[in-house]
Protein backbone atom coordinates (compact mmCIF):
# COMPACT_ATOMS: atom_id res chain seq x y z
CA UNK A 1 0.00 0.00 0.00
CA UNK A 2 1.51 3.29 -1.07
CA UNK A 3 0.72 6.22 1.17
CA UNK A 4 1.74 9.84 1.55
CA UNK A 5 2.03 11.74 4.82
CA UNK A 6 2.65 15.43 5.26
CA UNK A 7 6.30 16.43 5.84
CA UNK A 8 7.19 16.67 9.51
CA UNK A 9 4.19 14.71 10.77
CA UNK A 10 5.08 12.72 13.90
CA UNK A 11 1.71 11.07 14.40
CA UNK A 12 0.63 7.61 13.44
CA UNK A 13 -2.34 6.75 11.24
CA UNK A 14 -5.61 7.78 12.85
CA UNK A 15 -3.99 9.70 15.71
CA UNK A 16 -6.47 12.25 17.08
CA UNK A 17 -4.11 14.30 19.26
CA UNK A 18 -4.19 16.86 16.48
CA UNK A 19 -7.76 17.99 16.03
CA UNK A 20 -9.62 20.66 14.11
CA UNK A 21 -8.00 22.22 11.07
CA UNK A 22 -4.56 20.90 11.93
CA UNK A 23 -5.77 17.31 11.62
CA UNK A 24 -6.64 17.92 7.98
CA UNK A 25 -2.93 18.27 7.24
CA UNK A 26 -1.84 15.10 9.01
CA UNK A 27 -3.86 12.58 7.06
CA UNK A 28 -2.39 9.81 4.98
CA UNK A 29 -4.06 8.75 1.74
CA UNK A 30 -3.77 5.52 -0.18
CA UNK A 31 -3.50 6.47 -3.84
CA UNK A 32 -3.49 2.79 -4.90
CA UNK A 33 -0.48 3.35 -7.13
CA UNK A 34 0.07 -0.35 -7.71
CA UNK A 35 -3.46 -0.78 -9.08
CA UNK A 36 -2.94 2.14 -11.44
CA UNK A 37 0.40 0.76 -12.66
CA UNK A 38 -1.20 -2.65 -13.26
CA UNK A 39 -3.86 -1.03 -15.44
CA UNK A 40 -1.19 0.88 -17.36
CA UNK A 41 0.74 -2.31 -18.05
CA UNK A 42 -2.34 -4.37 -18.94
CA UNK A 43 -3.48 -1.78 -21.49
CA UNK A 44 0.00 -0.92 -22.78
CA UNK A 45 -0.98 2.66 -21.99
CA UNK A 46 1.09 5.53 -23.30
CA UNK A 47 -1.03 8.36 -21.86
CA UNK A 48 -2.56 8.54 -18.38
CA UNK A 49 -4.96 11.21 -17.14
CA UNK A 50 -5.17 12.09 -13.44
CA UNK A 51 -8.16 14.02 -12.06
CA UNK A 52 -8.38 15.33 -8.49
CA UNK A 53 -11.18 17.20 -6.71
CA UNK A 54 -10.51 20.83 -5.83
CA UNK A 55 -9.21 20.22 -2.32
CA UNK A 56 -6.66 17.65 -3.50
CA UNK A 57 -5.31 19.22 -6.69
CA UNK A 58 -2.20 20.37 -4.87
CA UNK A 59 -1.28 16.73 -4.31
CA UNK A 60 -1.46 15.91 -8.02
CA UNK A 61 2.17 16.62 -8.97
CA UNK A 62 3.49 14.44 -6.14
CA UNK A 63 1.25 11.54 -7.19
CA UNK A 64 2.36 11.97 -10.81
CA UNK A 65 6.01 11.87 -9.67
CA UNK A 66 5.41 8.65 -7.71
CA UNK A 67 3.73 7.05 -10.72
CA UNK A 68 6.59 8.10 -13.02
CA UNK A 69 9.06 6.21 -10.85
CA UNK A 70 6.97 3.03 -11.22
CA UNK A 71 5.97 3.29 -14.89
CA UNK A 72 8.01 2.95 -18.07
CA UNK A 73 9.76 6.09 -19.29
CA UNK A 74 7.54 6.37 -22.38
CA UNK A 75 4.32 6.80 -20.33
CA UNK A 76 3.02 10.38 -20.20
CA UNK A 77 1.00 11.58 -17.21
CA UNK A 78 -1.39 14.50 -17.53
CA UNK A 79 -3.16 16.38 -14.72
CA UNK A 80 -6.68 17.67 -15.25
CA UNK A 81 -7.01 21.37 -14.55
CA UNK A 82 -10.78 21.34 -14.93
CA UNK A 83 -12.89 21.98 -11.81
CA UNK A 84 -14.04 18.76 -10.18
CA UNK A 85 -16.74 18.53 -7.53
CA UNK A 86 -17.76 14.88 -7.59
CA UNK A 87 -17.82 11.53 -9.34
CA UNK A 88 -20.39 13.06 -11.70
CA UNK A 89 -17.85 15.67 -12.81
CA UNK A 90 -15.42 13.80 -15.06
CA UNK A 91 -13.03 15.60 -17.38
CA UNK A 92 -14.40 14.00 -20.55
CA UNK A 93 -11.98 15.89 -22.81
CA UNK A 94 -8.96 14.41 -21.05
CA UNK A 95 -10.66 11.04 -20.61
CA UNK A 96 -11.15 10.66 -24.37
CA UNK A 97 -7.49 11.47 -25.02
CA UNK A 98 -5.85 9.08 -22.57
CA UNK A 99 -5.43 5.32 -22.48
CA UNK A 100 -6.00 5.23 -18.71
CA UNK A 101 -8.03 7.81 -16.79
CA UNK A 102 -7.86 7.94 -12.97
CA UNK A 103 -10.42 9.83 -10.88
CA UNK A 104 -9.35 10.41 -7.26
CA UNK A 105 -11.48 11.19 -4.22
CA UNK A 106 -14.84 9.64 -5.13
CA UNK A 107 -16.43 6.24 -5.50
CA UNK A 108 -17.84 5.10 -8.87
CA UNK A 109 -21.20 6.50 -9.91
CA UNK A 110 -21.35 4.46 -13.09
CA UNK A 111 -19.60 1.22 -14.00
CA UNK A 112 -17.05 1.79 -16.72
CA UNK A 113 -13.82 0.16 -17.82
CA UNK A 114 -12.42 3.50 -18.94
CA UNK A 115 -12.20 5.14 -15.51
CA UNK A 116 -10.25 3.93 -12.50
CA UNK A 117 -11.84 5.35 -9.34
CA UNK A 118 -9.56 5.78 -6.31
CA UNK A 119 -11.79 6.85 -3.39
CA UNK A 120 -8.94 7.99 -1.09
CA UNK A 121 -10.29 6.52 2.13
CA UNK A 122 -9.62 8.61 5.23
CA UNK A 123 -7.31 7.26 7.90
CA UNK A 124 -9.04 9.21 10.68
CA UNK A 125 -10.49 7.14 13.53
CA UNK A 126 -14.26 7.48 13.82
CA UNK A 127 -15.13 5.80 17.12
CA UNK A 128 -13.97 8.62 19.46
CA UNK A 129 -16.36 11.14 17.91
CA UNK A 130 -19.11 8.50 17.71
CA UNK A 131 -18.69 8.00 21.45
CA UNK A 132 -19.36 11.70 21.95
CA UNK A 133 -22.36 11.53 19.62
CA UNK A 134 -24.08 9.02 21.95
CA UNK A 135 -24.97 11.93 24.26
CA UNK A 136 -26.91 13.57 21.40
CA UNK A 137 -28.59 10.45 20.03
CA UNK A 138 -31.79 9.19 21.61
CA UNK A 139 -31.38 6.27 24.00
CA UNK A 140 -31.55 2.89 22.20
CA UNK A 141 -34.31 1.72 24.56
CA UNK A 142 -36.50 4.70 23.63
CA UNK A 143 -36.18 4.58 19.85
CA UNK A 144 -36.67 2.16 16.96
CA UNK A 145 -33.00 2.38 16.13
CA UNK A 146 -30.71 4.65 14.15
CA UNK A 147 -29.92 5.16 10.49
CA UNK A 148 -26.21 5.27 9.71
CA UNK A 149 -24.76 7.17 6.77
CA UNK A 150 -21.37 8.49 5.73
CA UNK A 151 -19.42 9.74 2.72
CA UNK A 152 -17.11 7.85 0.37
CA UNK A 153 -14.01 8.86 2.37
CA UNK A 154 -15.20 6.97 5.45
CA UNK A 155 -16.86 3.96 3.81
CA UNK A 156 -13.82 1.86 4.72
CA UNK A 157 -14.93 2.13 8.36
CA UNK A 158 -18.66 1.62 7.85
CA UNK A 159 -18.64 -1.92 9.26
CA UNK A 160 -16.70 -0.65 12.27
CA UNK A 161 -19.27 2.15 12.78
CA UNK A 162 -22.13 -0.37 12.59
CA UNK A 163 -20.55 -2.69 15.14
CA UNK A 164 -19.85 0.24 17.47
CA UNK A 165 -23.52 1.22 17.57
CA UNK A 166 -24.81 -2.35 17.81
CA UNK A 167 -22.53 -3.06 20.78
CA UNK A 168 -24.19 -0.13 22.55
CA UNK A 169 -27.69 -1.46 22.02
CA UNK A 170 -28.73 0.30 18.82
CA UNK A 171 -30.51 -1.41 15.96
CA UNK A 172 -28.71 0.00 12.92
CA UNK A 173 -30.74 0.62 9.78
CA UNK A 174 -28.89 0.95 6.50
CA UNK A 175 -29.50 0.56 2.80
CA UNK A 176 -27.98 1.40 -0.54
CA UNK A 177 -29.99 4.30 -1.88
CA UNK A 178 -30.18 3.92 -5.66
CA UNK A 179 -28.05 3.48 -8.77
CA UNK A 180 -26.22 6.76 -8.21
CA UNK A 181 -24.73 5.42 -4.97
CA UNK A 182 -21.99 2.81 -4.82
CA UNK A 183 -22.18 1.63 -1.22
CA UNK A 184 -24.75 0.81 1.42
CA UNK A 185 -25.04 3.77 3.79
CA UNK A 186 -23.35 6.20 1.43
CA UNK A 187 -24.68 9.71 0.83
CA UNK A 188 -23.73 12.25 -1.80
CA UNK A 189 -24.17 16.00 -1.84
CA UNK A 190 -27.08 15.45 -4.22
CA UNK A 191 -28.52 12.13 -3.03
CA UNK A 192 -29.67 11.01 0.43
CA UNK A 193 -31.71 7.96 -0.50
CA UNK A 194 -29.61 5.82 1.86
CA UNK A 195 -31.22 7.65 4.79
CA UNK A 196 -34.70 6.48 3.77
CA UNK A 197 -34.82 3.92 6.58
CA UNK A 198 -37.40 3.07 9.30
CA UNK A 199 -35.69 5.09 12.04
CA UNK A 200 -36.53 8.47 13.56
CA UNK A 201 -32.88 9.45 13.92
CA UNK A 202 -29.88 9.30 11.60
CA UNK A 203 -26.22 9.50 12.51
CA UNK A 204 -24.04 11.09 9.84
CA UNK A 205 -20.33 10.37 10.29
CA UNK A 206 -18.21 12.67 8.16
CA UNK A 207 -16.79 16.12 7.61
CA UNK A 208 -18.74 19.28 6.88
CA UNK A 209 -22.40 20.18 7.29
CA UNK A 210 -23.65 20.24 3.70
CA UNK A 211 -24.39 16.53 3.44
CA UNK A 212 -26.29 16.25 6.75
CA UNK A 213 -28.10 19.53 6.02
CA UNK A 214 -29.35 18.16 2.72
CA UNK A 215 -30.27 14.93 4.45
CA UNK A 216 -32.29 16.80 7.08
CA UNK A 217 -34.02 18.78 4.34
CA UNK A 218 -35.03 15.68 2.38
CA UNK A 219 -36.02 13.80 5.55
CA UNK A 220 -37.51 16.53 7.78
CA UNK A 221 -39.10 13.94 10.06
CA UNK A 222 -35.70 12.63 11.18
CA UNK A 223 -33.37 13.85 13.93
CA UNK A 224 -29.98 14.16 12.16
CA UNK A 225 -26.86 14.05 14.34
CA UNK A 226 -23.51 15.03 12.82
CA UNK A 227 -20.38 13.28 14.12
CA UNK A 228 -17.46 14.99 12.39
CA UNK A 229 -14.24 12.98 12.96
CA UNK A 230 -12.16 15.46 10.99
CA UNK A 231 -12.93 18.58 13.03
CA UNK A 232 -13.75 16.53 16.14
CA UNK A 233 -17.19 18.02 16.83
CA UNK A 234 -20.77 16.78 17.31
CA UNK A 235 -23.69 18.94 16.19
CA UNK A 236 -27.33 18.59 15.12
CA UNK A 237 -28.42 19.50 11.59
CA UNK A 238 -30.45 22.73 11.75
CA UNK A 239 -32.27 23.63 8.54
CA UNK A 240 -33.92 26.85 9.76
CA UNK A 241 -31.32 29.30 8.43
CA UNK A 242 -31.09 27.44 5.14
CA UNK A 243 -34.86 27.39 4.71
CA UNK A 244 -35.11 31.13 5.32
CA UNK A 245 -32.50 31.73 2.60
CA UNK A 246 -34.36 29.55 0.11
CA UNK A 247 -37.74 31.15 0.90
CA UNK A 248 -36.17 34.59 0.33
CA UNK A 249 -34.80 33.53 -3.09
CA UNK A 250 -38.18 32.16 -4.16
CA UNK A 251 -39.97 35.36 -3.11
CA UNK A 252 -37.49 37.50 -5.05
CA UNK A 253 -38.13 35.43 -8.17
CA UNK A 254 -41.93 35.60 -8.03
CA UNK A 255 -42.01 38.78 -10.12
CA UNK A 256 -39.51 37.49 -12.70
CA UNK A 257 -40.54 37.64 -16.36
CA UNK A 258 -37.42 36.41 -18.19
CA UNK A 259 -35.97 33.14 -16.96
CA UNK A 260 -32.62 31.60 -17.76
CA UNK A 261 -32.88 27.80 -17.69
CA UNK A 262 -29.43 26.36 -17.05
CA UNK A 263 -28.56 22.99 -18.51
CA UNK A 264 -25.21 21.73 -17.21
CA UNK A 265 -23.16 19.81 -19.78
CA UNK A 266 -21.08 17.94 -17.20
CA UNK A 267 -21.45 14.22 -17.87
CA UNK A 268 -23.30 13.33 -14.68
CA UNK A 269 -25.26 16.51 -14.01
CA UNK A 270 -27.48 17.13 -17.02
CA UNK A 271 -31.24 16.90 -16.49
CA UNK A 272 -32.42 17.51 -20.02
CA UNK A 273 -36.02 16.42 -19.50
CA UNK A 274 -36.51 18.82 -16.59
CA UNK A 275 -35.05 21.70 -18.58
CA UNK A 276 -37.30 20.91 -21.53
CA UNK A 277 -40.41 20.76 -19.35
CA UNK A 278 -39.73 24.28 -18.06
CA UNK A 279 -39.13 25.62 -21.57
CA UNK A 280 -42.32 24.04 -22.88
CA UNK A 281 -44.36 25.65 -20.12
CA UNK A 282 -42.84 29.15 -20.28
CA UNK A 283 -42.46 31.26 -23.45
CA UNK A 284 -40.20 33.65 -21.52
CA UNK A 285 -37.70 30.95 -20.56
CA UNK A 286 -34.39 30.61 -22.41
CA UNK A 287 -32.06 27.62 -22.36
CA UNK A 288 -28.46 28.35 -21.36
CA UNK A 289 -25.93 25.51 -21.69
CA UNK A 290 -22.82 25.65 -19.52
CA UNK A 291 -20.18 23.30 -18.19
CA UNK A 292 -19.19 25.47 -15.22
CA UNK A 293 -21.96 27.58 -13.70
CA UNK A 294 -20.52 30.64 -11.95
CA UNK A 295 -21.85 34.09 -11.03
CA UNK A 296 -19.45 35.82 -13.44
CA UNK A 297 -20.56 33.72 -16.40
CA UNK A 298 -24.21 34.57 -15.85
CA UNK A 299 -23.77 38.27 -15.13
CA UNK A 300 -23.94 39.23 -18.82
CA UNK A 301 -27.30 37.51 -19.37
CA UNK A 302 -30.26 39.89 -19.14
CA UNK A 303 -32.51 37.64 -17.05
CA UNK A 304 -34.72 38.33 -14.07
CA UNK A 305 -34.04 34.93 -12.49
CA UNK A 306 -32.40 31.58 -13.21
CA UNK A 307 -33.42 27.98 -12.65
CA UNK A 308 -30.61 25.49 -12.33
CA UNK A 309 -31.21 21.93 -13.57
CA UNK A 310 -27.58 20.95 -12.90
CA UNK A 311 -25.91 20.13 -9.59
CA UNK A 312 -28.09 21.23 -6.63
CA UNK A 313 -25.02 22.56 -4.81
CA UNK A 314 -24.70 25.35 -7.38
CA UNK A 315 -27.97 26.71 -6.05
CA UNK A 316 -27.64 25.89 -2.37
CA UNK A 317 -23.94 26.65 -1.85
CA UNK A 318 -23.42 29.53 -4.26
CA UNK A 319 -26.96 30.88 -4.64
CA UNK A 320 -26.40 34.12 -2.67
CA UNK A 321 -23.44 35.03 -4.91
CA UNK A 322 -25.51 35.27 -8.12
CA UNK A 323 -26.74 38.72 -9.13
CA UNK A 324 -30.28 37.42 -9.71
CA UNK A 325 -32.26 34.72 -7.89
CA UNK A 326 -31.01 31.20 -8.60
CA UNK A 327 -33.64 28.52 -8.00
CA UNK A 328 -33.90 24.75 -8.17
CA UNK A 329 -36.55 23.22 -10.50
CA UNK A 330 -38.86 22.63 -7.53
CA UNK A 331 -38.45 26.21 -6.32
CA UNK A 332 -39.16 27.47 -9.83
CA UNK A 333 -42.53 25.69 -9.78
CA UNK A 334 -43.36 27.57 -6.58
CA UNK A 335 -42.16 30.94 -7.91
CA UNK A 336 -44.35 30.75 -11.04
CA UNK A 337 -47.39 29.63 -9.06
CA UNK A 338 -47.58 25.98 -10.12
CA UNK A 339 -47.03 24.71 -6.56
CA UNK A 340 -47.65 26.09 -3.05
CA UNK A 341 -44.84 27.50 -0.91
CA UNK A 342 -45.22 24.60 1.53
CA UNK A 343 -43.84 22.27 -1.16
CA UNK A 344 -40.35 23.77 -0.90
CA UNK A 345 -37.86 20.93 -0.58
CA UNK A 346 -34.21 20.06 -1.15
CA UNK A 347 -33.20 19.36 -4.75
CA UNK A 348 -31.68 15.92 -5.27
CA UNK A 349 -30.47 13.65 -8.07
CA UNK A 350 -31.75 10.08 -8.37
CA UNK A 351 -30.66 7.36 -10.77
CA UNK A 352 -27.56 7.62 -12.92
CA UNK A 353 -26.69 9.67 -15.98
Amino acid sequence: MSQESEPGSEYTEGDLRNTGMRLKHDREWDYELERIIEAIEERDAETVGLQFPEGLKRRGPKVADDLRTLADDDVTFMLSGQPCYGACDLDTYLMKRTDVFVHFGHSPMKNTDKVIYVPLFSNVEVTPIMEEALDTLEDPEETEGVGLVTTAQHMNRYEEMTEFLEERGYEVHSRRGDERLTHEGQVLGCNYASADVPADQVLYVGGGKFHPLGLAMEHPDKHVVIADPVNNVVTVADTEKFMKQRYASVHKAMDAEKWGVIFCTKIGQGRWDEAQEILADNDDAYLITMDEVTPDRLRNFDMDAFVNTGCPRITTDDGPQFHKPMLTPGEYEIAVGNKPLEDLSFDTFHGTW
